[in-house]
Parts: C-alpha cells; structure tokens; sequence
C-alpha cells in the first residue's frame, strides 16, 4: 500500500469508526457487528503505526490511550475554574433568589441543573480539533491529563464546526453500572474497593498510563462555555441555556435534566424533582446547580471574593432509605473484639448498592431498639460508610427477633468475655489462635499503613492460610514463588510481584513494624512517637509504663497495653523470628525537627508531586501536626488539585490555605 493509498483508506475508516462509535455510545442502535467494528479500529491502528505521519490528532485510536507519562505537567487556566457558594435549605435558596431579585427586578431566570458528583476539566478545541485538557486543580493552576481525557469517549475529538478557539468546562464521571462492574472485578482479584464512583473517576482520569483510564470507561457531561465563541461569525450567546443548546449541536453531551425558571417556586420543585430521580440517572449528584441564566445580567450582579454571586450549589441532605434487616453476623477483628453486622435487603444508597451495614456493639443495638426483621432506615456516614440510624417500629407485625451477642465465639468457639477497658465495651474472644483474628492480623500487617505488602489482601491471605503456606505473618518473609503460584488466581507473575512486594516490606522500620503487630489502641501516629523514643524493637520489651508515659499523646491505658503486649512470651519469640528473616526492627525516621512545632497542617486534594502520606511525613519529620479535620485550630490547609468541603470550610474559618509549592518553600525545599 502505498502512502496515498494508506491516507485516503485510513480517512474513510476513521469517519466510519467515529460514525458507528455515535450510533452504539450515543443512539444505543449499532449498524454492525462489534466484530466488523474491531476489524475496522484494528486496520486503522495498523495503518497508523506503518505510516505514523497521516496520524491525525483526532483519530480514535487515541480512545484506547497512548504511551504512560513519567508525570502530569502543570496547567494554568486562562479563565478561573470556580467554586459555588453552597446552600443547604430551601430558605437559604430563597434568600439567594430574592438577593437577584432585589437586584435585577422581579423576572429574574435561572438554569436548574443537576451538579454532578465526578470531576471538573477544561477541555480546549483549536479549529475543532480537542487539543488539550487539564484538571480543575485550585481554579487557578491543573494538571495537564490531555492523553487520560482522549480515552474518554463521549469526549468529541473533533467538532461538528471547525471554531478557531473554544474552551469549555465538564464533569468527568464515572457511570453507577460501570462503577459496580469495577469494583466487583477489584474484589475478585483481592484488591481494594473503590468508595464511590466519584473517587473511581478521579484515580482514573490521575493515571500515568492512558490504557488504564481507557479500560475504566469514563463518561462526561459538559456545563459551561470557559471561553471562546460558539459561532463561526464570532458572535455571543446571551443566555446560558442558549450556550448549552450550541455546545450540543457542535457535539458534545451537555448537561441533562436541565430546565430555565422563571421563579423560586419552578427552582425549589425542579430542586425536588432532581432529588427524587436520583436513583434513575445514570451518575451520581450531590446537588443541584442554580444559576442566572442572562449572561449580561452575571456581569450586573459580579463576583465574590471566591465565588460568583449569581449562582449557589442546593445540597442534598444525606440520603436515607428504608430496607429489611435480614439477620445479624458476627465479625471477629483482628484484636478479637465481636462486631455484629447487618445483613440487608440490597437499597441503593448515595450512589453504591448497600446490603450490609456495621452495627457497632450490642449497646447500640440495644439503645435504638432495632431487632432482626425490622424495617430500618439506613444512610451513609460521610457518603461512605453504611449504618443504620433506626428502626421503623410502626412497620413491626410481631415476627421480629431481639438480637443478643454470643457466649462462644463464632470462629474458633471460645467463651468470649465482655471487656470494659480501653475500647469501650466490647465482647472478645482472647484465644490467640483463633483463625479469624489470625487472618485479619495478617491482613492488617500487610495494610497500606502498615508493612504496604502490595498484593496481599484479605483473599490472597485466606487462600495461603487455607492451602497451609503459612501460619502467622513471620511466615510470609518464608515463602517462596513455587509456594505460591498454582493458588487460584495466582500465576507466575503474580507470585513474583507478591514475593518482591515481602521482600521489600522488610525495610519499612520500627515505625511501620509497631503499627502492624497490631497493639491495641497503638494508631499510626502513636507507633511514630514511639519508635521516635526507643528507637528499635528489643528496646520496647524492656520498656515499663512510666517509660511509654514520657511519649507525647501516650496515656495510661495505651502505655498499660503496650507493657503487656510485649511481656507476653509470644511476641517476643514473634518478634525475634522476623528480625533473623531481615526484617527491620530500627526506627527510620530522624529526630523531629522543631520548624513547624505548635502548627496544625490538614491535607486536602491531590497535591502534584507528593502524595498526602510523603507531605504528612515531611510535616510531622519537622515538628508539626497533621489533623483530618479543619477546626479553628487549624494553622494551614495544604490544598492540592480537586480540594473538597475541607478547602471551603477552611475559607469559611478564614485559615490560611496554602499549595504544595509554599509547603516547600517554607521548609527551604
């Protein structure tokens, strides 16, 4: 084939792969056979790689992502991306309504729409032609994910119009069914669970390898005109509404459900109506956006500080739904403290389908009266964690059972003992053998905060328990790759990359060490202390209770379970084990310097070349703390790239708000 040849065939595979790709994603009436279509996307990309110079920028072979990046470049946008100004009742909207109408007269419009719960980008076309894209980052400064966003199909490579310039502004998400399918996959393979489809979408989109974000299916709906005309003779659009009906003719998805109203009342019952549809959209929102929709009439009532004040964001109280409690199991954690959970009837709740719920202990069950049979009302704490809130006593036909906590242990059958100390009350069973704490302490010693063994999660270590590979965690620095491939699931290559993972575990430190044998009240931030103090393993064992005591934050019973924890036999012989297999028992971090003594750092958003855990680390190394939460006690916030409520109530409370970049700087970095 010659190059004339290649050019003009491959000009009519891609208009009839972009055609065929709008008949299946968009119209859901495909006009051949997936087969025909592969066959097609695969001469293309052959042709492409044979004579790479007839690549265009908008071919869809860009869909299935390109060569990985070392890193995202930093992008600023040349129009801010804002925040909206939140409002969390009706009577906070209608003092925002009669603001504009005070303001503008009384026939005042506005757009109502859904605000999606996903994340914001710029996408910018130059003759139509998509050319980059970046994250919504601080509204000033992003990063540049134009390869992760080509992958995104609903995403037009090109436009139905050659425009010169155009940037608009939408809402990468990831779908509630695409969402279920990832992380059923996730769970099959041991790994970890993605909380919400918000967070999916957000890891996604922040991969350095485009195949990854192509293979999790990212959708988008676009909400605003950024900058740039819509129209080829460079006029205007005067309303918003008439910008979002342009952008849908130029081809992109806009964002739906959206309606003009011409009062309060129209805003306050579409308000409604989206909040009770929102189990048949096909993403998550956790709001509804209310905007002037007269562009000129935006610029007559102006901008806050940090927010425009021609528009609010209603948020939604925290969904509830009513379901069945079927029964009550009886989880053993690590420590071996009894948690029952409810098993329920499947609800969707806040974007996941939610089936069981944590009930605590036997006192809260009791204390809210709820009993198998019943029907409860169940939310999400934090949007993440399910509980339930209460029972719907007036629904009780007399079948329903009083639940009461067991006298053995579910797992390995011991009396278990009611303990009033240090965690509250609790059942536990206090045999060291039993197989579920067994388990659960393996998996806690390879956690994320703990030795990081990558890999190793709660189904890897049930199939080497069960197939007899090991017994405790020092026998996992024993195990070799033939140990483990031919497990299910488990083949060469994964064994491997588990072996590599153990082996490199070993130098994780005293502090990591601590934290993952599992002491209890022991969190990650008392373990830090502590190896700051004693410096290796052998110097815990002849530690007493006035010696933990002079640890910052250690209190009595925390240093009380310290000294018993290490004057057990067991741990010792443990412990002296996993040093003669390599692993570390020194401290590696330095002693605290004093820069940020008396300051409280909280850590928001995606910062750009730290994670969250290394600015933590460089904090902490330098005197500060590092809280969860934004109090007046808060020094700084550390804002990175999609900051959240953190980031608001931080401006709220007038805290200083800082970046990455003056992090370093203030440490001469």
């Amino acid at each position: 084939m010659t190059k004339e040849q290649a050019l003009e065939r491959a000009i009519w595979l891609r208009e009839e792969i972009i055609r065929n790709s709008k008949l299946y994603y968009e119209q859901d009436a495909p006009q051949i056979s997936d087969y025909d279509y592969d066959m097609m996307f695969k001469e293309l990309t052959s042709i492409e790689e044979e004579f790479p110079e007839i690549r265009t920028p908008d071919s869809p072979t860009g869909r299935v992502g390109g060569k990985a990046l070392d890193k995202f470049d930093k992008f600023t946008h040349n129009v801010r991306m804002g925040s909206l100004t939140d409002v969390f009742s009706y009577e906070e909207l209608s003092a925002f309504t009669d603001r504009m109408s005070d303001a503008l007269g009384n026939d005042v419009e506005y757009s109502v729409e859904p605000k999606i719960d996903g994340l914001s980008v710029a996408l910018i076309y130059r003759n139509g032609i998509f050319v980059q894209g970046a994250t919504r980052g601080d509204g000033e400064v992003g990063e540049d994910v134009t390869e992760n966003l080509r992958t995104v199909r609903s995403i037009p490579l090109k436009l139905n119009e050659p425009l010169p310039y155009l940037c608009v502004r939408g809402e990468v998400y990831m779908s509630k069914k695409v969402f279920e399918e990832l992380n059923a996959a996730r769970e099959q393979a041991g790994m970890p669970l993605f909380a919400n489809p918000r967070n999916a979408a957000a890891g996604s989109l922040r991969q350095l390898d485009p195949k990854i974000a192509a293979s999790r299916r990212l959708d988008i709906l676009v909400f605003n005109l950024q900058e740039g005309s819509l129209y080829q003779d460079g006029r205007a659009c005067l309303t918003h509404s008439e910008s979002l009906d342009r952008l849908d003719e130029l081809g992109f998805t806009t964002v739906t459900n959206r309606i003009v109203a011409q009062s309060y009342g129209e805003v306050r019952d579409h308000i409604a109506y989206l909040g009770a549809s929102r189990d048949s959209l096909a993403f998550d929102m956790d709001g509804a956006v209310v905007k002037i929709n007269k562009l000129s009439e935006r610029v007559a009532v102006g901008e806050g500080t940090s927010t425009p004040k021609w528009a609010v964001a209603y948020k939604y109280p925290p969904e509830e739904r009513e379901t069945k409690l079927l029964s009550i199991d009886i989880q053993v954690g690590r420590t071996g403290v009894l948690t029952p959970t409810a098993n329920l009837s499947p609800v969707r709740l806040a974007g996941t389908t939610v089936s069981r719920a944590t009930l605590h202990n036997a006192q809260f069950i009791s204390d809210r009266d709820i009993r198998i049979g019943d029907t409860v009302v169940v939310r999400k704490a934090g949007e993440i964690i399910p509980e339930i809130v209460r029972a719907v006593t007036s629904s009780r036909d007399g079948t329903e059972q009083i639940f009461s906590m067991p006298d053995l242990c579910p797992s390995c059958g011991s009396p278990v003992v009611r303990d009033e100390c240090g965690e509250g009350a609790a059942t536990r069973c206090v045999n060291p053998a039993c197989p579920a704490q067994t388990s659960r302490s393996i998996t806690h010693f390879a956690s994320k905060g703990a030795m990081d063994i990558d890999g190793l999660g709660p189904q890897v270590v049930e199939l080497l328990l069960s197939a007899g590979k090991i017994r405790d965690i020092a026998d996992l620095y024993t195990l070799r790759t033939e140990d483990i491939e031919g497990l299910d699931r488990m083949g060469k290559k994964s064994a491997e990359n588990l072996i590599s993972a153990i082996e490199t575990s070993k130098s994780r430190g005293l502090e990591r060490l601590l934290y993952a044998l599992g002491v209890r009240q022991v969190g990650e931030v008392a373990a830090e202390e502590i190896a700051r103090r004693f410096r290796t393993i052998n110097a815990l064992f002849g530690a007493t209770a006035e010696d933990y005591l002079s640890v910052k934050d250690i209190g009595e019973i925390t240093a009380t379970a310290l000294v018993e924890f290490f004057a057990d036999p067991s741990v010792r012989e443990l412990c002296d084990r996993l040093l003669s297999l390599g692993v570390s028992g020194e401290a590696v971090s330095e002693e605290r310097g004093v820069l940020f003594e008396g300051m409280t750092f909280v850590l928001t958003g995606t910062l750009p070349t730290m994670t969250r855990d290394e600015a933590s680390d460089l904090i902490k190394a330098n005197g500060g703390k590092v809280s969860g939460s934004v109090s007046k006690k808060t020094t700084y916030v550390v804002a990175g790239d999609e900051a959240g409520s953190k980031l608001t109530k931080a401006r709220e409370l007038g805290i200083k708000v800082i970046d990455e970049n003056e992090l370093l700087s203030m440490l001469g970095k």
